[in-house]
């Protein structure tokens, strides 16, 4: 995923354009709210709390910065007291999460981590249990669920398999790529995402929820301590969404070859494909077993940079469109238009409101 968006005010655009930016898809942000809106709360107390507009939630393609995204879910917890977010019949209290990272830094392996994580949610919640699964060449994290109901929940699903992969990439001090993920329940609207969350083999309609990596991983000493932790849980969730994401794909190498051209004119597709040490028919191809296009990466990236800056700085929107490559002004209120169903400048206000 990517890494947080946080210090980009402070470090201004030299240190911006060095950095990945991360975004989130605005239905995780009204997934997180639904627990919110049926305790007749005021979900959009919280969104302008934080400083997002709850017109949002009616654009479709919109998507937040991954800052503003973790101040909401820490805020939601709070407001819940819930770190599960009403995904259980009971309640993940506040702390429940740092008591977590706190109790596997004793561990030795990765393996004994997960094992003592799983076992650490199962007994704090009641419709999801977890566990892991080895041979000799693949493990697998399995959640499976207690009641019919929580086989329908999406979201909690999500955010237990987030917390459980973030967390054990974080131990371990790396990415931990997933090979396939199956999933309980048929394919959501937005499984898109899932491909950047997860990896690029996914199934729908399965008997369980799991994820598969290399066994190997399992061995890996736990390089984290009470020092590193404290940084962790200050910056959590946001850490997590954007920094352990399927970064070794040939799209994730692509987009970021083409961050490190901005600003400027953004290359052609034969270019980067010597780049990267392949024709442009096989890097065609690559994206294309990917689920993506060169066109596609190209216009996420300057979509997700062009949120980051509408978000947190007070550049133009000029300066926005030439940092991106634009020649014009125009052109680029049509392509935010397009990418995100609002012009930058209702964006941004919608934002300061």
């Amino acid at each position: 995923m990517q890494q947080s968006t946080a210090n980009l005010v402070a470090a201004g655009p030299a240190r911006a354009a060095r950095t990945e930016p991360g975004t989130v898809a605005i239905c995780f942000v009204a997934a997180a709210l639904e627990a919110v809106r049926a305790r007749q709360l005021d979900a959009e107390a919280l969104l302008l709390k934080v400083g997002l507009s709850p017109a949002l939630l009616d654009i479709p393609q919109a998507r937040v910065s991954a800052k503003h995204y973790g101040k909401l879910w820490r805020l939601i917890a709070a407001t819940l007291d819930d770190e599960f977010f009403g995904q259980d019949s009971r309640r993940m209290k506040a702390g429940s999460f740092a008591m977590l990272c706190h109790s596997v830094l004793a561990c030795k392996t990765l393996g004994r981590a997960l094992t003592r994580s799983l076992r650490f949610y199962g007994l704090i919640l009641d419709d999801i249990a977890g566990t892991l699964e080895r041979d000799a060449r693949e493990a697998r994290i399995v959640l499976e669920a207690r009641n019919p109901g929580a086989a329908r929940r999406t979201f909690g699903h999500e955010v237990l398999l987030l917390l459980l992969h973030g967390v054990a990439c974080w131990l371990v001090g790396r990415r931990i790529p997933i090979k396939r993920a199956e999933f309980s329940y048929s394919e959501p609207g937005h499984s898109g995402e899932y491909r950047l969350m997860y990896c690029d083999d996914l199934s729908f309609d399965r008997p369980a929820t799991a994820i598969t990596f290399d066994a190997s991983y399992l061995e890996l000493p736990i390089v984290q301590d009470g020092r590193t932790v404290k940084e962790f849980l200050r910056t959590a969730p946001e850490n997590i969404v954007t920094k352990y994401k399927n970064g070794s794909s040939v799209s994730a190498r692509l987009r970021r070859r083409l961050r490190e051209r901005l600003p400027g004119e953004v290359a052609d597709l034969e270019t980067l494909a010597a780049e990267l040490n392949m024709t442009a028919a096989t890097l065609r191809r690559r994206l294309h077993e990917e689920g993506t296009s060169y066109q596609d990466i190209k216009d996420r990236l300057r979509r997700d940079l062009a949120i980051r800056y509408l978000s947190h700085s007070n550049r133009s929107v000029m300066d926005i469109a030439l940092e991106l490559g634009f020649s014009e002004r125009s052109a680029f209120h049509r392509a935010f238009q397009k990418w995100t169903g609002a012009s930058p400048g209702v964006f941004r206000r919608g934002l300061q409101s």
